[in-house]
């Protein structure tokens, strides 16, 4: 079992902005977010981070953007490709099953 450990404030910069590789284009813009009329036509996901008493814990999310509910998750201590991929699973499996 994981427990959350509680500390100093920090800050930690994980998107480095200063760089000349080309930036992808934006299919999709937020401040229309109130546009989608049905479920699972728009999915946002993230990943986030929290620390224990074991090391860090990612977490990655899948969120239905119509319904508000989040359609799949993943936990594990890395945040390699399969932390995405397997909350992109666990959604789409609750869809083709809901």
């Amino acid at each position: 079992m994981r427990l959350c450990r509680v500390s100093e404030k920090f800050k930690i910069t994980t998107t480095d902005s200063n760089h000349d590789l080309p930036i992808a284009e934006r299919i999709f813009e937020t401040e229309n977010v109130d546009a989608v009329m049905a479920p699972n036509q728009v999915w946002a996901g993230d990943i986030t981070y929290i620390a224990t008493e074991e090391g860090w814990l990612f977490l990655a999310i899948f969120l239905d953007l119509f319904t508000r509910k989040v359609v799949g998750f993943s936990c594990d201590d890395n945040m390699r490709v399969e932390l995405v991929l397997n909350a992109l699973s666990m959604a789409l499996g609750r869809q083709e099953s809901g």
